[in-house]
């Protein structure tokens, strides 16, 4: 077995047990490491194929900025972690059902693909002198593939809103100051006169008893 064969048996074992610990990992910040490393380990595959550009992308758009958000997401929202242990059953089956008809798509499109091959499927064009991996993949996404990358550019910039608004919701456990509710406080509304009879029976039949 080749050296880089083994590499990549290596590196797409990481990539399995790191994205099983993603869906696993009962702390989501652990969670989201995991997923750093499942990107790292899909960008060294991407190296292996000789795909430098997407790898390159993949560590400064989704390691750099997309992970990021994450983190700030989930550790700035107040997730309630014991509520979705306990109802953890409870989407088992609607999970089960989705990631049954992911699997069967991408075995589909493998199986298209790969079924009856005997030796790698190489690029006559990615042998060319001169040839560019990222001119290629920009000529086909601004011209074939246009609307599929305009419609994943809207999709993440509702995204983007949805974890904003999340974060600047107000939370129960942090106190925050309302200034211009504090500028229309009236003497009122801080000091209460309570009007109490006297006790000056009681007072005096305290003192007897004492003596």
């Amino acid at each position: 077995m080749e050296l880089t064969t083994t590499i990549f048996y290596v590196f797409a074992l990481v990539l399995v047990l790191s994205a099983l610990k993603v869906i696993t990992a009962k702390n989501p910040v652990h969670s989201a490491l995991f997923l750093v490393l499942s990107f790292f380990t899909a960008a060294a595959i991407w190296m292996l194929l000789k795909a430098e550009f997407l790898a390159i992308l993949l560590v400064l758009v989704y390691v750099g900025a997309v992970m990021v958000l994450f983190l700030f997401v989930v550790m700035m929202i107040d997730i309630d972690i014991e509520h979705l242990r306990r109802d953890f059953w409870t989407y088992v089956p609607m999970a089960s059902i989705v990631g049954a008809l992911i699997i069967a798509e991408m075995a589909i499109v493998l199986v298209r693909n790969f079924i009856g091959t005997t030796s790698p499927v190489v690029n006559a064009a990615a042998q060319a002198p001169g040839y560019s991996n990222t001119a290629a993949l920009g000529k086909l996404i601004y011209t074939d593939y246009i609307f599929a990358f305009e419609v994943a550019g809207i999709i993440l910039l509702v995204a983007i809103i949805a974890a904003v608004a999340l974060t600047m919701r107000r939370r129960k456990d942090t106190k925050s100051q309302d200034i211009s509710e504090q500028l229309r406080t009236r003497r009122d509304d801080r000091v209460r006169l309570v009007s109490m009879p006297a006790q000056v029976a009681q007072a005096a039949d305290a003192a007897n008893n004492k003596n």
